[in-house]
């Protein structure tokens, strides 16, 4: 593991952000599992989390300054996308009568709100984010997502800061 290279352990923090939105459009597409607003802006951290790693991985840079700037950045990607995923799983783990109502859909709100708004109205969450509807091993898909971003965070950390 010591001998793992920055460039290969960005890029396995790529293919591993890619093959988990490619799970989760599977899920979405194939077991008809409807993302919520809050796992659509959980996938936008892993998109973003994944555009840092796949950046920093073809960059590759020599010195310890620039893979500490890429390991900052991809720690900023992974922290937002936990805030999303620990709020989520906050959402569901809430009893029935606290959790809040339904909102409208994502697009609706898109198109009839400010950015800042659709954003604000999505992280305090509604009833839809509530629901879960699968479980692996015991955990939830937005359970999951928080222990991908967690390890991802590490991951990027090791990374950046580890001696070479």
């Amino acid at each position: 593991m010591n001998r793992l290279s920055f460039r290969s352990a960005c890029l396995i923090g790529f293919a591993v952000c890619a093959a988990l939105i490619g799970f989760a459009l599977y899920s979405q597409m194939h077991m008809g599992l409807q993302p919520c607003p809050l796992c659509i802006f959980q996938r936008i951290a892993f998109a973003a989390l994944g555009m840092v790693f796949l950046i920093a991985g073809l960059h590759a840079p020599r010195g310890t300054g620039g893979r500490r700037t890429y390991g900052v950045l991809a720690l900023i990607a992974a922290g937002v996308g936990i805030a999303i995923a620990g709020r989520h799983v906050w959402l569901t783990h809430l009893p029935a009568d606290q959790v809040p109502k339904c909102g409208p859909p994502l697009e609706f709100m898109m198109e009839t709100n400010a950015l800042t708004d659709v954003i604000r109205k999505v992280l305090t969450g509604s009833g839809e984010c509530a629901k879960v509807d699968w479980t692996f091993l015991g955990l939830s898909m937005p359970a999951w997502s928080l222990f991908w971003f967690v390890l991802l965070a590490i991951w990027a950390l090791w990374a950046a800061f580890r001696k070479r």
